[in-house]
């Protein structure tokens, strides 16, 4: 009796803000995809020269 009250009151009451967490997380993933597509070739470059170095080559 008292977990169908509860749970009357949970589905009946807020559902949650789920348009806001996917607006966050396609944002989220823009970011990263923007920031990859700036910073990923010279990262590339200093990762490279550190293997070059190490290597001795």
């Amino acid at each position: 009796m008292i977990r169908q009250r509860r749970l009357a009151h949970t589905s009946s009451g807020e559902r949650g803000d789920v348009p806001g967490w996917v607006l966050i997380t396609l944002m989220t993933a823009g970011l990263v995809i923007i920031i990859w597509g700036l910073a990923g070739p010279a990262l590339s470059s200093v990762f490279q020269q550190a293997i070059d170095r190490v290597s001795g080559f």
